[in-house]
């Protein structure tokens, strides 16, 4: 378990194969409880769940309201069998221990007694029950008859309407309710849920059970609820595999690990960077300082697009200035180079009086410009995957439906169209981030560098030969008037096309996960091969001595003219 959960709070994410890719059969175990496996809720989704389906993975299920109150009311009973309690005991004890079936009977057979009192599941009631008549409420000192007076296992007599404003007014307060403890200061019994149900209102009923029921989600370190808005669906995760992509039903696919977005074969470091990047202010500085200068006097940024040196600040400042000097527009003019030139500018640069202040802005640029570069390549490839969802979706509703009547092929025989966009889907979304992982790939690597160059621009090459095929070759099947003789290469060369490119972005995951160690293995072997032929050769030239070579002169060592 210990080391289930230290797996669950790595941040590093380990190198293993994603079974989008390599289609691994790894079924789905709960190692902790020993639950069976309960299957795939995926194979009663609709279409709009293939993208999720289409990875195949085994280590995660996805849950629906109804599975996880099944799963919740399954460990009560559980519980409440094996140590023969209540089942509302058993709540109880499973919300004190995280919902562990397997930590809760560990507990509760090593020291009964001191689970029972930290919890608060008392063997015997300090206050004993009376025969009187009427009975005092500890909170409104009110006199009751029996029938009005309740009190959970500690037996500390409460009215029922002080019960009800306990109860409401800790449940309004939130999730804390389900830990409600007896009303007494000095007391520390449990409120379980059947007083809630007795006592509550049907408002704070409803709330009461949404909390006990995100609780088990909560609470639980294997689950997770899909953080898509307006999704209800929760992730049971089983740790092993050393992928931490997820794909919900509504479609989102995140990580396990940072819940951002799926981003695998990019770490979740690496994409706490990026993400914190675009969204910072040093790239608008970056910018103020490489496309602007200040102005002399009110020191604000002015940008320069075209026309000529002499510049003139906005309204109150209404400085006019050289645009190359900064200084005085007023001591310009033809002897200084006229409009378009500064002759001062000029002699102060050759006296190094501008180097500085150029190397900032030159860095200021470059730094601009390569962060511009990949995330302009980075945005548009989450552009074309939104643009290939749509299409996905188009062709499950309108496209597969025309194309079986144009060319007389059932529906079920045109699903390797289907593959074709899911695979694009999937490819765009690596792509994407291999953008993020190339920004922050250190500029002296260049052997990694170029291997990582290479790799992206083949697999992007055939990914942009599968998205041409898949979304302009097939308009002409569409719009065919009958059959076409055509459409069996068309199916295959799309195939070929879609298996292809799966590779090309497997060798890409691999290769970008395992940190390009291939191109440092490749270096030390290229090494000890140079080696092995330079002794060798330095050992032949020894066995032949001097003047031993056949080709007479032309292996004359130099030292012969000496």
């Amino acid at each position: 378990m210990d080391s289930e959960e230290d797996m669950l709070d790595a941040h590093d994410m380990e190198s293993g194969e994603d079974d989008f890719y390599s289609g691994g059969t790894d079924d789905y175990n709960d190692s902790d409880d020993g639950e069976p496996d309960y299957g795939f809720v995926e194979e009663d989704a609709d279409d709009s769940a293939m993208i999720a389906s289409h990875r195949s993975q085994k280590n995660f299920c996805v849950l629906r309201e109804e599975d996880i109150r099944r799963h919740q009311m399954d460990n009560i009973e559980r519980v409440s069998v094996v140590l023969s309690i209540t089942e509302v005991e058993a709540s109880i004890l499973l919300r004190h221990f995280h919902w562990s079936v397997g930590r809760v009977h560990d507990e509760w057979f090593a020291d009964e007694e001191r689970v029972r009192k930290t919890v608060g599941i008392l063997e015997s009631p300090v206050v004993l029950p009376t025969n009187d008549s009427e009975l005092t409420c500890g909170i409104c000192f009110d006199s009751h008859p029996p029938e009005k007076i309740a009190s959970v296992s500690c037996g500390h007599p409460f009215c029922t309407t002080c019960w009800t404003g306990y109860i409401s007014t800790t449940i309004n307060d939130g999730p804390g309710c389900l830990m409600l403890r007896c009303p007494d200061p000095s007391c520390l019994a449990a409120v379980g849920h059947d007083m809630v149900d007795k006592l509550a209102s049907e408002e704070d009923k409803e709330k009461y059970n949404r909390y006990f029921l995100r609780s088990y989600i909560e609470d639980n370190r294997k689950m997770k609820w899909c953080p898509a808005p307006g999704c209800d669906f929760a992730i049971d995760f089983a740790a092993g595999s050393g992928n931490y992509d997820v794909s919900c039903l509504c479609s989102f696919s995140f990580c396990w690990n940072c819940t951002e977005e799926a981003h695998r074969p990019v770490d979740c470091s690496t994409v706490s960077k990026w993400i914190l990047k675009n969204s910072a202010e040093s790239e608008n500085m970056n910018w103020i300082l490489a496309n602007s200068k200040p102005c002399p006097r009110c020191k604000r940024p002015i940008e320069k697009n075209q026309g000529c040196m002499h510049m003139t600040c906005t309204p109150p400042c209404k400085y006019e200035f050289c645009w190359l000097c900064l200084g005085a527009w007023m001591d310009h003019g033809e002897r200084t180079g006229g409009f378009y030139a500064c002759n001062r500018y000029e002699v102060a640069k050759q006296e190094g009086q501008y180097d500085e202040t150029e190397r900032r802005r030159e860095m200021a640029k470059n730094s601009l410009e390569r962060y511009t570069h990949y995330y302009e390549r980075w945005a548009s490839n989450q552009t074309s995957r939104q643009k290939a969802m749509a299409d996905l979706h188009q062709a499950q509703t309108q496209n597969l439906e025309k194309l079986s009547d144009r060319q007389c092929t059932p529906e079920s025989q045109l699903k390797f169209i289907l593959e074709a966009w899911l695979q694009i889907i999937e490819c765009r979304r690596v792509l994407k981030w291999t953008y993020a992982y190339g920004y922050y790939l250190p500029d002296h690597e260049h052997a990694k560098r170029q291997f990582f160059e290479y790799l992206q621009g083949e697999a992007e090459s055939g990914l942009e030969r599968l998205h041409q095929c898949v979304e302009k070759d097939l308009g002409q099947f569409l719009n065919a008037e009958g059959p076409s003789k055509d459409f069996n290469d068309y199916r295959t060369k799309l195939a070929g096309l879609t298996s292809v490119t799966k590779n090309y972005f497997e060798n890409l995951v691999k290769a970008l996960e395992n940190g390009l160690a291939d191109v440092d293995s490749h270096a030390a072997c290229s090494s000890k091969s140079t080696n092995s032929k330079s002794t060798g050769c330095s050992s032949k030239t020894r066995g032949k001595g001097k003047g031993s070579s056949r080709t007479g002169g032309s292996s004359r060592n130099p030292d012969d003219n000496l």
